[in-house]
């Protein structure tokens, strides 16, 4: 449970991301945040349930639309 207030996005909020960071590894690509999801630098990310959500880089939208 999220001792901050207001609390944190729930892992499986749209807003998820908007979590606290709890411990951050950039030489390694990736953070841990208070709900419990690892986010890693290329946007991918892990949920506590193991379920996956494949890197999302604005980037990417950009260059399928252009196609």
């Amino acid at each position: 449970m999220c001792p901050h207030q207001p609390p944190c996005p729930s892992s499986d909020d749209p807003q998820r991301d908007a979590a606290r960071t709890l411990a951050n590894h950039p030489e390694q690509g990736w953070s841990l945040l208070c709900n419990g999801v690892v986010v890693f630098e290329d946007t991918g990310e892990l949920l506590p349930n193991g379920g996956i959500i494949a890197p999302h880089r604005p980037t990417d939208v950009h260059a399928s639309s252009a196609a």
